[in-house]
């Protein structure tokens, strides 16, 4: 199972054909939407599907409900090291919990600044520039749940006080609230109903006043030439303060293995197999793929044939902010992106909407016991 949009499918379609042709072994694929991938329960999936791509933000909840088998297997020791030293930032390591490999990075991906060069001599530099074209009607963001705390936490980020992952005050109560202003200064109401393929189709689309989404997470695919009717360009993270370009959420997706499976070393295999360096910036960024290893990133053709799109957002990928990965962190995700929505429709105090983000974030720690 993986998610439905040509970056999450055509590669693992295309990779597939690739690994029957060398081993005989069929894999065929499913896909949800990307909201389904970013809410639905893996532990339901994993009754029904060998292989599945999921988020980091799972690892806790699945080590918990024993529903994947670990990757981590003895004997392939050096693959895994040279897996690890692969990795995009914290792309690897976001799928170790408690001492296990949950999973593979095979798509990498972060916050970052998508523009029009057709419209723009060069993306915004810095907040202040992003506040003067958001002045004009030209920018726009996804604020649709979860993406309205993927905001919350980049700025944070950024700002240099990132959330904390431990119980206790998530986010620092001053920086939260300056974050939640800055949001309600920029945040359109159309945003709110609105996910990252919902605004990179709009900026892409002819005729659009928009020339700037300053934090969304990148979509290769609209890097490419031919793949909608305007290309777009993708950049750094314009600074809010005077950190650089650190802090972004870091997401993407990795591929793991049902501890139900009735061919676990199958899987396995075909897991190792396409997080390959030579894998990623082979068939798999050839068949529309946002690979997950630096083999890729640092390609000069993978580059080319995307706009430099690795190359310029890599920095803003290597300071991308893991977010937690607790049992009972996906809750805390809805709930507080819910929260955030609430609160810029409503018009509410940011102390009051910070403070229920630290009231929620503690309360996440304390799952009921099963019955």
């Amino acid at each position: 199972m993986t998610w439905s949009h040509p970056r999450g499918y055509d590669p693992m379609v295309a990779c597939s054909g690739l690994w029957k042709r060398q081993t005989g072994v069929t894999i065929e694929w499913d896909k949800r939407s990307l909201q389904d991938f970013e809410s639905f329960a893996v532990g339901d999936l994993a009754r029904a599907y060998d292989l599945i791509v999921i988020d980091h933000p799972h690892v806790g909840q699945i080590t918990a409900e024993t529903c994947l088998a670990p990757l981590d297997v003895a004997g392939r020791e050096a693959e895994r090291a040279a897996l690890a030293a692969g990795s995009v930032g914290q792309s690897y390591p976001s799928y170790n919990w408690q001492g296990r490999q949950w999973a593979f990075p095979i798509d990498t991906a972060a916050q970052v600044q998508a523009w029009r060069p057709d419209m723009l001599s060069a993306a915004p530099a810095n907040w202040a520039k992003v506040l003067d074209l958001a002045r004009q009607g030209r920018v726009l963001l996804p604020l649709r749940p979860p993406h309205s705390l993927m905001m919350f936490y980049t700025l944070a980020g950024n700002l240099g006080r990132p959330a904390v992952e431990e119980p206790g005050d998530h986010v620092n109560p001053d920086i939260g609230s300056r974050v939640f202003e800055m949001m309600r200064e920029i945040a359109a109401p159309a945003c709110l109903g609105m996910d990252p393929i919902d605004v990179l189709e709009e900026m892409a689309s002819s005729g659009t006043r928009i020339a700037c989404a300053p934090l969304i997470y990148g979509y290769v695919s609209y890097a490419i030439a031919g793949f909608r009717s305007s290309r777009l360009a993708f950049a750094d993270i314009p600074p809010a303060g005077d950190t650089g370009v650190v802090g972004s959420a870091l997401g993407g997706t990795g591929i793991a293995v049902s501890a139900f499976s009735k061919a676990t070393q199958e899987a396995i295999d075909f897991a190792y197999w396409i997080a390959s360096g030579e894998v990623q910036r082979g068939p798999y960024a050839l068949a529309g793929g946002q690979p997950g290893h630096a083999a890729a990133w640092d390609d000069a053709a993978v580059n080319a044939a995307a706009g430099n799109f690795y190359m310029d957002t890599r920095a803003t990928l290597e300071g991308a902010w893991v977010r937690p990965r607790h049992d009972g962190y996906m809750a805390f995700q809805q709930a507080a992106s819910d929260r955030i929505n609430l609160g810029l429709t409503e018009k509410h105090d940011a102390g009051r909407v910070v403070a229920d983000l630290n009231r929620l974030f503690l309360e996440s720690f304390r799952r009921p016991a099963p019955s």
